[in-house]
């Protein structure tokens, strides 16, 4: 066996010049700072697109949207004149989906977490867009009433946004957690389509409840059930149409987290183990 050898006074692994003892530190060592480490970089990408979801769905669905005009259907109490829904129709479905990727991968206990971020960034979000309503405008600014007409029932919006959301993340949360302890990893869809039924029920009933005055509506009429009933199905819809996509980010995200693949073969382990024996 051969040693490692360097110039004459050099480290012999590095063949940097070495420190007789007692030497200090060389003019130019800079010491790497702290930093705390980040353990998954794909639940922060998560997190950040389910809260911002969230942000721009209550700003967007200050707008009262028409759909197919000339369609009409009359049930008696349930009387359609086009669709009714809002600005955010299109978007809030993507929170559920991202919902079901963070309950299915990282459990009920960090989308708690995540529900209670997003409660806190749009409390932070509303204080802030009536601050700047109050705030005196100059002589030039034109648009003070536009703006106040837009954030002014943006409150009236997140209340409806947060009572809904909480209500309806934390039941689809739930369903889909439970669903999972009952089949493991078998029939995902199943859990998914199951769970966002469920809490898209409970979700769009107090959301629309609560938003309903804001947008000219009177609760009980045809244009608030049209309004639910719309939004109820819209969002199931969607969920079930984008499983496929929604299935295979989900496979795609456990097989790349290491802690959910330690996870797994525990989980399998100990399924093996409490097994009957044939």
């Amino acid at each position: 066996m051969t040693r490692k050898t360097s110039a004459p006074g050099g480290h012999p692994e590095s063949g940097q010049p070495a420190r007789g003892k007692g030497q200090g530190p060389s003019a130019d060592f800079r010491p790497e700072p702290a930093f705390a480490s980040v353990t998954s970089y794909t639940l922060l990408t998560v997190v950040a697109l389910f809260i911002g979801v969230m942000l721009i769905s209550n700003v967007a669905a200050t707008k009262a949207v028409l759909l197919f005009p000339d369609l009409h259907l009359d049930l008696g109490i349930f009387q359609l004149d086009g669709l009714v829904t809002d600005g955010a129709f299109f978007l809030f479905p993507l929170a559920y989906v991202l919902g079901d990727v963070i309950s299915e991968i990282w459990g009920f206990r960090t989308m708690r977490r995540v529900v209670a971020m997003g409660f806190a960034v749009q409390l932070l979000a509303s204080a802030c867009f009536t601050l700047a309503m109050h705030m005196p405008a100059p002589d030039f600014y034109e648009n003070q009433d536009a703006f106040g007409a837009v954030v002014g029932v943006v409150p009236q919006f997140l209340a409806a946004g947060l009572a809904g959301y909480v209500v309806g993340e934390l039941i689809n949360s739930y369903v889909m957690v439970r669903m999972k302890r009952l089949t493991g990893e078998r029939t995902l869809w199943a859990r998914m389509l199951t769970s966002t039924v469920v809490g898209q029920l409970f979700d769009t009933l107090v959301f629309c409840t609560i938003a309903a005055s804001a947008l000219g509506m009177t609760i009980g009429s045809a244009d608030y059930w049209n309004y639910t009933v719309i939004g109820f199905v819209w969002k199931v819809a969607v969920e079930a149409i984008i499983m496929p996509f929604s299935y295979a980010i989900i496979q795609r995200i456990k097989k790349a987290e290491p802690t959910y693949q330690e996870s797994l073969r525990r989980y399998e382990a100990e399924r093996a183990a409490g097994a009957p024996q044939e």
